[in-house]
């Protein structure tokens, strides 16, 4: 029987960043057979969903600058992407064949002022998503976590549950990243550092 203290976050597997999508992660899709299978191991499987307004302030179209360059926001220095995974589109929902018969989807990046890498924290690293207590009140205190983008939000979610004092365990054979400019070294440098188990 799974352990009901552990459970498994499944990041951002969307349309928007498998491909043929607006952030395409290179086989962004070729990981899901492998994450619906990994779901009968936990007794809770919690989703996440990039859901974005349109206009968000983390596109590059409401700087009118070129995507992937950077900006400095109040928070911090910001990637500018292409216009992604906005509320209601077939762009934001979760890949057809991806099993979303979780216990908890938790959408984020709604705020249009600031962008939400993390399943825990906005951008700001200190406005919740409110995942924590879910998790702390279900007793919940060891994650495993796959999905998109090994580099970022994946990355993002697995150091801030360390943080928060959560065994966390990321699976890299069921995340894809989008490795830009040494992005992905410096995540599973970081995560490690972290304490994160990257197996």
């Amino acid at each position: 029987m799974p352990a009901p203290n552990e459970a498994l976050l499944v990041i951002d597997i969307q349309n928007d960043f498998c491909p043929g999508g607006a952030l395409a992660v290179t086989g962004g899709d070729e990981i899901v057979p492998g994450v619906n299978q990994l779901m009968d191991d936990f007794a809770t499987v919690i989703l996440t969903q990039d859901w974005h307004p349109a206009g968000h302030s983390s596109f590059a179209s409401s700087h009118k600058a070129e995507p992937f360059t950077t900006t400095q926001m109040p928070y911090g220095t910001q990637v500018l992407w292409p216009d992604h995974c906005i509320q209601g589109t077939e762009g934001a929902a979760f890949h057809k064949d991806l099993r979303v018969d979780g216990d908890l989807i938790i959408r984020k990046g709604f705020n249009p002022e600031i962008d939400s890498y993390s399943a825990f924290f906005e951008n700001d690293h200190t406005t919740p998503t409110g995942l924590e207590g879910y998790l702390r009140t279900r007793g919940i205190d060891r994650l495993t976590m796959v999905g998109l983008a090994t580099d970022f939000c994946v990355n993002f979610s697995a150091v801030d549950a360390a943080k928060l004092g959560f065994a966390v365990t990321v699976r890299t054979d069921l995340c894809r990243a989008i490795d830009m400019d040494g992005s992905l070294a410096a995540a599973m440098d970081g995560m490690k550092q972290a304490g994160v188990e990257v197996l």
